[in-house]
């Protein structure tokens, strides 16, 4: 249940960035959250990723891949996990998606997401 407030808190730290559409400051708050040199012990990345996902179904509206991508990224980093946050574009049918990846590998969505689309950033 801790992890699970942990991420709404997250979810909800994003809303005022993204309600101004204010994404080089989404981008700064995932670049700057740092990993702490003792991690949380017991916690898993999978664990992280489902406290986001529940986060996520209980929020006050729904939340898209750039909100859960960051806020997963922020709570894996706090747990001790080097996680990274990708964005990438797809030409056509043009679309853009954000997910996360720890070690190259992506975590919380499809695991063939980097194939689809073309990365433009990681932070």
């Amino acid at each position: 249940m801790w992890l699970t407030c942990q991420a709404y808190r997250e979810l909800l730290s994003l809303e005022f960035w993204l309600l101004r559409k204010n994404f080089p400051a989404i981008h700064d708050k995932v670049r700057n959250t740092r990993v702490p040199q003792s991690p949380r012990g017991g916690v898993t990345p999978d664990h992280v990723s489902r406290a986001v996902d529940f986060a996520g179904a209980l929020y006050f509206k729904p939340i898209l891949c750039l909100q859960r991508s960051a806020a997963a990224v922020c709570l894996l980093k706090k747990c001790g996990y080097p996680a990274v946050m990708v964005i990438g574009v797809q030409q056509l049918p043009f679309a853009a998606h954000a997910w996360v990846e720890l070690g190259g590998l992506v975590v919380g969505d499809k695991p063939y997401v980097n194939e689809i689309y073309s990365e433009l950033c990681r932070c």
